[in-house]
């Protein structure tokens, strides 16, 4: 993140903002231009990625779906823009801890233990690390005595929109951020590299809620993609992970998409067009939070 804050610092905070008697490496100052980059980045990347995914990804037919709540796009939006500034307090902390030095990111590839190769390695082992620990402290979300306290908010939305993808609790949202932070201060991480994959789990969070259930056959078992997730949201104990299937399938949760089966979401929509049945449940399922089984969909009570 010092990278960030080193641009910011030379080129609007120290020109135009600060005065000349706050230094750049004094430790208030850096605390509130961390808070206030965090916070501008975390909207940009949520509301501009979003937007992209919902206008030229999503498929808004899934909007016709039962279960697919009145505003849900706005209200998805207000509690996700709701809960991002309480998110970005203990996100600053941690980096206000690399920003001082207490991390193992470098800055040279000369740096890196084992050279380029290492970037590769640190990249491969950044995907699997956090994609293990997301998964059980998503798990652990879902335990009776936690779920309604901080993750049932995020399952509000059954056929999430892109919008939905930072829509958490902010302690179910720090907690499932905070494997993304840990890593560079147990593993060696080059600096512009941690950024490219702050950008890329910002980008993979949102895709996995974009309702594009097209995944490559050979793939399917491996990636969790939109049609695993959008499961998860259905059905509540199953497909935990983030970007992989590997600890559903240790853990037991897996499941194949219904998406992928002509079971999914838009072959309901599908079905009940066809039987002339769509508008009349729209209508019963307005309002609905927990979901229940209608006219052949099956959505798992929470």
């Amino acid at each position: 993140m010092d990278l960030v804050l080193n641009v910011a610092d030379y080129y609007v905070l120290t020109p135009y903002v600060y005065p000349a008697s706050w230094p750049e490496d004094g430790a208030l100052r850096q605390i509130i231009s961390l808070l206030v980059l965090t916070n501008l980045g975390a909207a940009v990347l949520y509301l501009g990625l979003g937007a992209i995914s919902y206008y030229f990804i999503f498929d808004h037919d899934l909007k016709k779906h039962p279960h697919f709540l009145e505003n849900q796009v706005q209200r998805e939006i207000k509690y996700a823009m709701t809960s991002l500034p309480w998110i970005s307090i203990p996100t600053v902390a941690l980096f206000f801890a690399e920003v001082r030095g207490y991390s193992k990111l470098y800055d040279s590839v000369d740096e890196s233990p084992l050279g380029w190769p290492g970037l590769f390695l640190s990249m491969i082992s950044f995907l699997f690390f956090t994609d293990m620990c997301i998964y059980w402290i998503h798990r652990f979300l879902h335990h009776k005595l936690i779920y309604k306290l901080f993750h049932k908010p995020h399952h509000l939305w059954k056929i999430p929109t892109p919008f939905a993808s930072h829509a958490f609790h902010p302690v179910d949202g720090f907690m499932q951020g905070l494997p993304y932070h840990i890593y560079p201060f147990l593993f060696p991480l080059h600096k512009v590299l941690y950024l490219a994959l702050y950008i890329f789990v910002n980008i993979w969070t949102i895709s996995i809620h974009d309702g594009d259930y097209r995944v490559p056959d050979a793939l399917t078992s491996v990636i969790n993609g939109s049609a695993h997730h959008t499961d998860h949201h259905l059905f509540f104990d199953y497909n935990y992970g983030q970007y992989f299937t590997l600890w559903d399938r240790v853990g037991g949760s897996y499941r194949h998409p219904s998406a992928l089966m002509g079971k999914g979401p838009l072959d309901l929509i599908r079905k009940l067009q066809a039987e002339g049945k769509l508008e009349d449940d729209r209508v019963k399922a307005k309002g609905q939070v927990n979901g229940h089984a209608q006219r052949g969909v099956m959505c798992k009570e929470e």
